[in-house]
């Protein structure tokens, strides 16, 4: 069995430059890993047969994430194994943080090794694709600069931060951002800016804070102790510190009807580490 922490992403910046015929958008952003995520244990079967169990009752589906990527690699690579996948969430659903892209990738990375499928991690990647534009991300597991439909990726060795993301009660369709009309489309394209990225913005974060009054409020209360930036469509916010203790003074004053964490930036995923 393999006991694999999925780990979550921020993007420290987004910015929308264009919408594709096909209806997609053509973005920059840069993703930062956390050492904060999912757990999944996993263990193979020769029945071939793949159960999902989820600490989430509503989960454990055939559109859920997780099971799709076990399936996909099965059919692709005409596996006849099969996988038992034990996934206990921490990541909160619909707030930008990639929890279930990161769950997907992990999934796609495990059984490649269990069930000995001997696929590149390009392969993969192009796999995870197919799930969703983030999967590829934490199959590369390197934070780091992205652009196209965010699968263009440059890997990055950005300085070690501590980052507090807060998480208001509303769960945030990433859908419902990306065809809003109010959407920013038209950001123009920029070379990589120093660290901590001046001038840059979440592009996505207007519409969110409209359709959300709850982000606004987040980001407003983080606003107190340090600049304070949404991550993807939403609804997480995040500030980073320069070190734990100073996160953790902030979260102590966290009101009630937030939940959040503290974690610190990472630029190489653990569970390539792992595997």
């Amino acid at each position: 069995m393999l006991s694999l922490m999925a780990p979550a992403k921020l993007n420290l910046f987004l910015h929308i430059n264009a919408r594709r015929p096909d209806g997609y958008h053509e973005l920059q952003t840069c993703f930062q890993l956390l050492d904060y995520g999912d757990q999944l244990d996993i263990e193979l079967n020769e029945n071939g047969s793949i159960t999902l169990e989820s600490s989430l009752a509503d989960i454990a589906n055939a559109d859920n994430l997780v099971r799709r990527a076990a399936t996909l690699l099965q059919a692709e690579s005409g596996c006849s194994l099969g996988a038992t996948v034990r996934l206990s969430k921490k990541l909160p659903l619909g707030a930008g943080l990639g929890g279930g892209s990161s769950d997907a990738a992990t999934t796609l990375l495990a059984l490649n090794k269990l069930w000995g499928c001997r696929l590149s991690q390009s392969e993969l990647a192009a796999l995870g694709l197919r799930l969703g534009a983030d999967v590829p991300v934490f199959i590369h597991g390197r934070s780091g600069w992205a652009e196209g439909l965010g699968d263009i990726l440059q890997p990055l060795e950005l300085p070690e931060r501590w980052y507090l993301v807060i998480t208001p009660a509303c769960e945030v369709s990433t859908a419902e951002i990306f065809s809003h009309r109010q959407l920013t489309r038209n950001t123009a394209p920029i070379t990589i800016p120093a660290f901590p990225f001046s001038g840059t913005r979440n592009d996505c974060e207007a519409v969110a804070v409209a359709l959300y009054p709850e982000i606004g409020a987040a980001l407003n209360w983080l606003g107190r102790y340090a600049p304070a930036r949404m991550t993807g469509t939403g609804s997480s916010i995040f500030a980073d510190f320069p070190d734990r203790a100073a996160a953790e003074s902030v979260l102590n004053e966290l009101p009630d009807t937030m939940r959040g964490f503290v974690a610190k930036g990472i630029n190489s995923s653990p569970v390539l580490q792992a595997l």
